[in-house]
């Protein structure tokens, strides 16, 4: 076996990343990741002051480099904008990472139509309109990576932040949200397996739960119950979701393609039958 050099496995240093839904929760949690790893980190958020808060707060860290875009993503105009600005900046985008959401919660009875209309539209289309309109940052990315036949040492790449509720049925009623992280999923397989060709491969981290806001009622109000029923005892924290995301993004995932990771603790492997036996 020939030998490798192990230390730069997980290296993003001088990777140009954008990060979707950056100023809070878990993407800020992968930006701030990608920041103290020297990475040149753009972040994109509806709200100008919470971006603009959020760069000076990781810019802070050092090594990296954070720097704001405010868009509203449920628009077609504002992706176009972001990408054109982007652009003006930046020769080649090495990492996209797909996490702005949205979530809505009501009986089967109550649930509006406009709840799919918001939560499908931002949680599915516009990552496919934003990876669409992104395309010549990460092909120049992948170019630069270095082609050797068939394959790249360093791809480009889509990272794609799921859940663990389109992977399993929730036992809450959040129909738009889970349908679209389940499509997400596949979408991102359909990334994967057509432009992993062109040297861009595409990776969903489905994650269970972790402090953010989307989170923070559910968290507030039965967080005992949902730490119960994870076989890790706990919840995620920034360091599970950052570390899963270098990995996916440096030489250590370099041959991971249309995967879905499950970053929840155990909770959807955990066997019912003997969640509360004592070891």
């Amino acid at each position: 076996m020939s030998q490798f050099d192990t230390s730069s496995l997980f290296n993003v240093a001088g990777k140009v990343v954008l990060v979707t839904g950056g100023s809070r929760g878990i993407g800020k949690m992968i930006a701030a990741g990608f920041v103290k790893n020297g990475a040149k980190v753009y972040i994109s958020s509806r709200s100008a002051k919470d971006c603009e808060a959020t760069a000076k707060e990781l810019n802070a860290l050092g090594s990296g480099q954070c720097i704001s875009i405010p868009a509203d993503l449920q628009k077609v105009d504002e992706v176009e904008r972001l990408v054109k600005e982007l652009s003006s900046k930046e020769k080649a985008l090495h990492v996209l990472v797909n996490n702005a959401g949205a979530a809505w919660g009501a009986t089967i009875d109550d649930y509006p139509d406009a709840a799919w209309t918001k939560v499908l539209t931002l949680n599915l289309q516009r990552v496919f309109t934003l990876t669409q309109k992104s395309l010549p940052l990460l092909r120049a990315a992948a170019d630069a990576g270095g082609r050797r036949g068939a394959a790249y040492n360093d791809p480009a790449r889509i990272i794609n932040i799921g859940s663990v509720e389109g992977l399993g049925v929730p036992n809450h009623e959040t129909y738009a949200y889970s349908a679209s992280k389940a499509a997400l999923h596949h979408l991102s397989r359909n990334f994967g397996g057509r432009l992993g060709w062109e040297g861009i491969h595409s990776n969903t981290i489905a994650c269970g739960p972790f402090e953010s806001k989307m989170m923070a009622h559910t968290l507030k109000t039965a967080g005992d119950v949902i730490v119960s029923e994870i076989p890790a005892h706990r919840i995620g924290t920034p360091e599970d979701v950052a570390g899963t995301a270098l990995f996916l993004a440096s030489r250590a995932g370099a041959y991971v393609n249309g995967a879905t990771i499950a970053l929840d603790g155990g909770h959807l492997a955990r066997m019912p039958i003997a969640a509360h036996a004592k070891l």
